[in-house]
């Protein structure tokens, strides 16, 4: 069945790209960018007319590798296909499609379209298929914001729909407890505070309120055990959470509480074999364990510990099969591992180890039916995404479905490095490279570094990382502290008073990967994307001599401005990442030691190219234009004062409000190949094709 789900996804994707693309274009005419640049000595954004056409045949030529690139890694696997009891469904973004299972190469049906969410020009999200495959429901999100729409409609054997059959306003999470019964929340300003149950019957639509979330921290999420049986409703604020429970087979009933809220405490839960799986940090050093209870008695109290990892390893997901429980875990020296134990005999543990490339691992089930296995997608930022199937009862639990078509070169290499933030905490690294690590040294280096909220890096594969890499590039991922690589207490040791660690472990890292011999500062460009911009804009004004380019999406700039409005969509929510300047003054002079905004001075900055999104409600477009004239006069000042270069300040400023990024494929391309143009041009380097380039081979001596 992998084969046919890998085959399916596919053929959409390349579909897609190709039929779709002039419905992308359409949809990009009339959007303006606005490229300002501080270029010279200037009081205005007036660009230099020439380097605005130099970056503009660049990028038309990016756009042109970069859909290449995207058609040539079209078919690799995803995880956007769901197995039904008949069909094999997938989406695209557009659409959602069916397949009759057994009929191999049959014709694909269409049965939802994003275009059936009236009033709103957007992409699928999220789809949900019912347990007997009766009903499909749909998010659609607006291309221009995060406004969503949810589609339900009512499937046949035979018959496709035509048309929906309800449509649900600013759906955020859903599942389907039943055929006839959908619950959801709904999203207001950014935040999810109610769950509703929609019941569908013959004399209609009734949803009715089931849960209210009274706490401006917490966040409301429903989903659904592995195996169907119980509905939770997860509520979880940025330092505790708690769970509800609604049994399927009596959606009437009302929520039941697994463990009140209390500080500190995270959990999640799952359901297997008539007892609760509870993913908790309850472990050593507040890390996650694997616990269980029984439905009957779900409290703290009755928390039974049946796995932990060895000390300096963190578990990073769980997944509870039929008959066993399968955790991903990294391990001290960063790899990936599965351990997976019975659910019998949680003693029995047994370790698989990943390749050394697996950087990420991404969990989907075979079919609504759990057939006690599941298909792992493993991939890294380099490599594409290979299908794995894990059958923990089987004696080669881990097998690799069919042969991939598309691998690393045998000469790239995945190499894991170590840098020694200030106060002597060892901090991983994560390296992409083509050549030898000796001969790195005049390889351009793109570094990435996140560090929030307890989140990891993406490291799922992307084709334009890949297109850097074959074209020579070094990509360096630092894990720094506030992220989650290295499990909870890595973010609680980058957060509230402590975020400047992740600014002193992202210095560490550039300063371990020169003296690695990898790259050097004029070849050396740092991106990061939304709260990921606070550290890289303090790098900026305390280590600006690291870094020749800076590239900045979505960015969080103005972190103190922005906490001291609390009319602001998240700044209540996010209090217990950021702080509180308005109640503490502890808290506004920490939070003002490293705002990027707040502490620009005159000096040689590295050039920055900003995408920011006009109509963005998680990052202010204020906040973003406010750093960039404070980052202008700053360059002016210093200009006037040094002879010598100056560096660039472009605003890259798009309409529209999605903090994500652009969802149609066209204007993605268009914005990814302004990067690259920036790049190059800022770094000095060629590119394939470039004129300099076609000058050199010309000059080779024949042989």
């Amino acid at each position: 069945m992998i084969s046919i789900t890998k085959r399916f996804g596919g053929v959409l994707r390349s579909v897609s790209r190709c039929i779709n693309l002039p419905n992308c274009k359409r949809q990009c005419v009339g959007v303006r960018t606005h490229l300002c640049t501080v270029g010279h000595v200037n009081t205005s954004f007036q660009c230099s007319k020439d380097e605005l056409r130099r970056l503009r045949s660049l990028e038309r030529h990016f756009k042109r590798k970069l859909r290449s690139v995207h058609q040539r890694f079209a078919d690799v696997p995803d995880s956007n296909v769901i197995v039904g009891r008949h069909h094999v469904y997938a989406e695209d973004g557009h659409g959602v499609y069916r397949l009759a299972r057994g009929l191999g190469e049959g014709d694909m049906e269409q049965v939802l379209c994003a275009d059936w969410a009236r009033g709103v020009a957007g992409t699928i999200q999220r789809v949900r298929l019912s347990a007997t495959e009766a009903m499909l429901a749909a998010t659609v999100q607006d291309n221009d914001s995060e406004n969503t729409r949810c589609i339900l409609v009512q499937l046949g054997h035979s018959v496709v729909p035509q048309k929906p059959m309800l449509i649900l306003d600013k759906v955020f999470s859903f599942e389907w407890a039943s055929d006839d019964m959908l619950f959801y929340t709904t999203q207001e300003a950014l935040q999810c505070r109610h769950v509703f149950r929609l019941h569908l019957s013959e004399t209609g639509a009734n949803s009715i309120l089931v849960y209210e979330e009274n706490d401006p921290e917490f966040f409301i999420e429903v989903s659904h055990t592995r195996d169907q049986r119980l509905l939770t409703l997860n509520c979880s604020s940025k330092s505790s959470s708690e769970v509800w429970l609604i049994d399927s087979m009596a959606p009437f009933s009302r929520p039941r509480l697994v463990h009140p809220r209390q500080p500190g405490l995270l959990y999640h839960v799952e359901h297997a074999g008539g007892q609760l799986y509870i993913l908790a940090n309850t472990g050593p050093a507040q890390e996650y364990q694997v616990l269980r209870a029984y439905p009957c008695s779900p409290g703290m109290q009755h928390w039974e510990p049946v796995f932990s990892p060895e000390p300096g390893a963190v578990i990073k997901d769980m997944e509870v099969l039929q008959d066993h429980c399968v955790c991903t875990v990294r391990e001290p020296q960063g790899r990936l591992q599965l351990h997976t134990f019975p659910l019998s005999a949680p003693n029995h543990v047994a370790a698989l180890q990943l390749p050394l490339w697996a950087c990420a691992v991404e969990t989907q089930r075979l079919s609504t039916e759990d057939r006690g296995a599941c298909s792992l997608l493993l991939s890294s930022p380099v490599h594409p995404p290979v299908c794995y199937l894990l059958s923990p009862k089987e004696l080669q639990p881990l097998s690799q479905e069919d042969e991939p078509q598309h691998t690393l070169p045998r000469e790239g290499h995945t190499t894991r490095l170590w840098a020694h933030s200030q106060d002597g905490t060892a901090v991983p690294l994560t390296l992409f490279h083509m050549q030898a690590l000796e001969e790195l040294r005049e390889a351009p280096l793109l570094v990435h570094v996140y560090g929030a909220y307890g989140l990891d890096l993406n490291m799922a594969f992307s084709p334009e990382k890949r297109l850097l890499l074959d074209h020579g590039w070094a990509l360096a991922y630092c894990h720094v502290r506030g992220g989650g690589e290295c499990g909870l207490a890595w973010h609680r040791a980058g957060r509230l008073q402590l975020k400047h660690k992740g600014v002193e472990d992202l210095t560490a890292s550039i300063h371990t990967l020169f003296s690695s011999g990898v790259s050097q500062p004029a070849l050396t460009a740092l991106t990061a994307r939304s709260a990921g911009a606070v550290l890289a804009g303090a790098l900026c004004n305390q280590h600006p001599q690291l870094l020749t380019a800076v590239l900045l999406q979505a960015p969080f700039l103005d972190v103190l401005g922005t906490t001291q409005d609390p009319s602001l969509p998240l700044t209540v929510e996010e209090r217990g990442e950021w702080g509180d300047p308005l109640a503490d003054p502890q808290q506004r002079d920490n939070i003002a030691s490293y705002c990027p905004c707040h502490n620009i001075t005159p000096q040689l900055y590295p050039s920055v190219l900003i995408t920011a999104y006009s109509g963005d409600s998680r990052v202010p477009f204020s906040g973003v234009l406010k750093y960039v004239e404070r980052l202008k006069r700053a360059v002016q000042t210093h200009a006037s004062s040094h002879s010598g270069h100056v560096p660039a300040v472009i605003l890259d400023s798009q309409p529209g409000g999605d903090h994500f990024g652009p969802e149609a494929f066209d204007q993605s391309l268009s914005e990814s190949a302004r990067q690259l143009a920036f790049l190059y041009t800022v770094l000095g380097l060629d590119y394939p094709g470039s004129p300099l380039q076609r000058t050199r081979q010309k000059k080779k001596p024949s042989t």
